[in-house]
């Protein structure tokens, strides 16, 4: 719709008794058309400094979400040089160990508890 008169029509009946009309299809028509024309006639100097603070708001905002990124991770982040030294106990003898299946040497196993090597387990 270019003809600014109808658009107008439209709107003040849309406006005036929107229960009273049928069909609503025109006034959602004419408010579209009304936002389009609207837009063509924007100043230029204007639209780009809404830009301008566009873009700085946004590079703002970027800037807070990544130091708060950054102070996330420094919470999180483990140094292993700041952390508390835990004594080391020394591993166990062969006599002080306990055999792991209840038994002291199996068949077919060395003394050190190694299986030997020609030993067929199948």
């Amino acid at each position: 719709m270019e003809d600014r008169v109808t658009l107008d029509g439209i709107m003040m009946k849309c406006n005036q008794d929107p229960g009273r009309l049928r069909d609503t299809s025109d006034c959602e028509k004419a408010r579209i058309a009304i936002e389009r024309l609207a837009s063509q006639n924007v100043d230029p100097a204007a639209e780009k400094r809404r830009q301008q603070e566009f873009e700085r708001a946004r590079e703002q905002l970027r800037l807070a979400e990544e130091r708060q990124r950054q102070e996330q991770e420094a919470k999180t982040k483990v140094d292993a040089y700041t952390l508390p030294v835990v004594p080391v106990s020394p591993p166990a003898t062969p006599n002080e160990r306990a055999p792991a299946s209840g038994r002291e040497t199996g068949a077919g196993t060395q003394p050190g508890g190694n299986t030997t090597p020609l030993e067929n387990r199948g």
